[in-house]
């Protein structure tokens, strides 16, 4: 399976979000490979905690490779094996494999080219043989990085593997109103994707939507708030979900929420049962909420039923 994880705005949370969704897919013992195309800002090494990648890597990252500039093969790094946060090292039993495929440090966006499609066409295919899932960190917007990725998924050799997209966005009014128009809008994910060859309908089926930094008004969490700030709160949950609802982003395609939580604000991290249970540092909700996240997304029945 591939997954694209996208945004229209930076600061969605989409990087730290789909780590830890390859982190919990990982422990739920399936092979999974994260591919940093995030060109302008490769920092899924940070999250992973592998010190000699934090803003990607100097040499062959997955940047060199699409423009021929690297090995017929970019750098992978076994985050088990690799991060220097102690709890990760080593792979828990049960657990399967994770592989990060860094990005380059220092290096921007760049224009698709016929070379480049077809380099990435192949590194996917050889992912596919390897991993059960390859989730592919697309650089926020209408970026060259969702250019490439819309015009290797149109492609006829990689049509039986089973493709999605999930676009994620925080729980305001700019940010579901960005979603939205990434998605539907003016040269949009659903345009761009016509434009080289999808068919608008499957595309748009293989789309879902994940909600990050959501704040619960009825959370105990929030018991010192005043009562009219409270009440504000509600209300403007409720005018969210109308929004969300008129921009086609409400829960009808929405694959999951994540709750605000202080160690993904503070330090964007993989949240592990660890930092839930026993350290507490984390909210077990967080942890819940990936889990769900981890499930959904690779569950037929589960994608097919919002």
């Amino acid at each position: 399976m591939l997954v694209f994880s996208t945004s229209d705005k930076g600061g969605t949370g989409r990087t730290v979000t789909s780590c830890n969704i390859a982190y919990r897919c990982s422990l739920q013992d399936r092979d999974v490979c994260y591919l940093d195309f995030d060109f302008g800002s490769p920092t899924a090494g940070a999250i992973f905690n592998i010190e000699r990648v934090l803003q990607g890597t100097p040499t062959d990252g997955l940047h060199s490779y699409l423009r021929g500039e690297a090995g017929d093969q970019p750098m992978r790094l076994d985050v088990w094996d690799e991060s220097d946060r102690s709890g990760l090292r080593g792979r828990p039993p049960g657990a399967g494999r994770l592989m990060l495929f860094p990005g380059d440090k220092g290096g921007g966006e760049f224009a698709s080219t016929p070379e480049t499609v077809n380099r990435c066409i192949d590194l996917l295919l050889r992912l596919e043989e390897e991993f059960e899932l390859s989730i592919v960190d697309l650089s926020a917007g209408r970026s060259y990085a969702t250019e490439i990725a819309l015009a290797v998924t149109a492609d006829e050799r990689l049509r039986g593997i089973t493709t999605r997209w999930l676009v994620f966005h925080k729980w305001t009014r700019q940010h579901i109103i960005a979603a939205s128009g990434l998605v539907y809008g003016v040269r949009g994910l659903l345009d761009g994707g016509v434009k080289r060859g999808h068919d608008r309908t499957e595309l748009n089926r293989s789309i879902r939507f994940v909600r990050t930094a959501v704040v619960d008004p009825s959370s105990p969490e929030l018991v010192g708030l005043r009562p009219v700030q409270l009440a504000w709160l509600e209300k403007t949950n409720q005018e969210l979900h109308a929004l969300a609802g008129q921009q086609r982003v409400g829960r009808t395609v929405m694959l999951g929420q994540v709750p605000l939580d202080p160690v993904l604000q503070w330090r964007e991290q993989l949240i592990s049962d660890q930092d839930a249970h026993t350290h507490r540092t984390a909210n077990e909700q967080t942890v819940v909420a990936f889990e769900e996240i981890a499930k959904r997304l690779t569950d037929d029945a589960a994608w097919e039923g919002l």
